[in-house]
């Protein structure tokens, strides 16, 4: 496709044309589903770049907005799994106006961060010493952390009934 000023348009790209990249998407698509269910999966988008032929690749949303910087080609799963990570966070946040992912024990926004070669989801922490800063969950594994349990609820819920 072209755009009427005869440059390529952007375009959804296919399954299998960048297969570090599909599986890294596949991952974060796994946090994705778990956190926001009902968001659609993240696809890959590829943009012309300005001033030659070669094309940028963005993690855009299934509409095709996307937002941030362009994947870094990579021979490495785990680059390309924080480039992704890092891409899809970046889309998600600024195009849907919202914390993506979100720590369920801090109600904080986390950032992808390798920690012993893994990719995983980092949380700042709390602003008291006892809520430190802490890994929730490696990229893609999101759907495996539960909300905590909160007694402290459980009291508030008993003093409004008394």
């Amino acid at each position: 496709m072209f755009a009427s000023s005869g440059r390529p348009e952007p375009r959804f790209v296919p399954d299998g044309e960048h297969p570090l990249w599909d599986e890294a998407l596949a991952t974060v698509n796994r946090d994705l589903a778990a956190t926001v269910p009902d968001q659609p999966p993240l696809r890959l988008m590829a943009h012309p770049d300005s001033g030659d032929l070669d094309e940028q690749v963005y993690v855009a949303l299934s509409n095709g907005d996307a937002h941030g910087n362009p994947l870094t080609p990579t021979d490495s799963a785990a680059e390309a799994l924080m480039s992704v990570a890092d891409a899809a966070q970046e889309t998600v946040t600024e195009c849907l106006w919202r914390v993506w992912p979100v720590c369920t024990v801090h109600d904080l926004g986390m950032h992808p961060r390798d920690v012993g070669g893994r990719p995983s989801w980092w949380c700042a922490g709390g602003s008291r010493p006892a809520d430190p800063a802490h890994v929730r969950a490696a990229v893609g594994e999101l759907e495996t952390v539960h909300r905590p349990r909160r007694p402290n609820r459980k009291r508030r819920k008993e003093r409004r009934l008394r």
